[in-house]
């Protein structure tokens, strides 16, 4: 950790399923911050589903998107962001985070994921033949860009409730320059 860093806001980063909306939803009001979600910022400026982004314009696309909205969150203080699960795969992206905000992945075993997550039709890279597999060759994929977070928290056991208060304390920790 580079106690240098100016940290004025944070940065949930992990694989869908682990967490980071109900954790950082609950950060931000324990905190009294704003709170972004990466996805639903495209989706407000786009008019469009992530779905429909993925299906008509492909990964690529989004990407870009993503990209542009990581960008503008570098102008924001006193908020909690959730990002979209392969935002941190862009070197660009965890980078910029890491200039204004404590990143924090949020991990969970690809079991917890999927039980998790099966339910919900709203993920696009779960509409595959065989989504345990392919949740399992993601983690695999992105597992070292989440290592390069500053906090890594595994979520399988803990509740939100306990999640958020790690996170809250991870950031006091390093905001105060410890």
């Amino acid at each position: 950790m580079h106690s240098r860093r100016h940290l004025v806001n944070i940065a949930l980063i992990g694989f869908m399923g682990t967490g980071k909306t109900s954790v950082g939803r609950l950060v931000a009001e324990q905190l009294h911050y704003d709170y972004l979600d990466t996805d639903e910022m495209i989706q407000a400026s786009t008019g469009r589903s992530i779905t429909d982004i993925f299906t008509k314009d492909g990964e690529p696309a989004f990407r870009a998107l993503e990209q542009k909205v990581v960008e503008e969150l570098a102008s924001r203080t006193n908020t909690v962001i959730s990002t979209g699960g392969g935002l941190p795969v862009n070197p660009e992206n965890l980078a910029s985070l890491k200039t204004h905000a404590l990143v924090v992945c949020l991990w969970s075993s690809p079991e917890k994921i999927w039980e998790r997550v099966r339910h919900q039709s709203h993920r696009p890279l779960l509409h595959d033949e065989n989504p345990q597999a392919k949740i399992r060759e993601l983690l695999a994929a992105r597992g070292p860009f989440y290592k390069q977070a500053d906090v890594l928290l595994n979520t399988d056991v803990r509740s939100v409730r306990e999640v958020a208060q790690q996170v809250i304390h991870q950031f006091r920790l390093e905001a105060s320059g410890r």
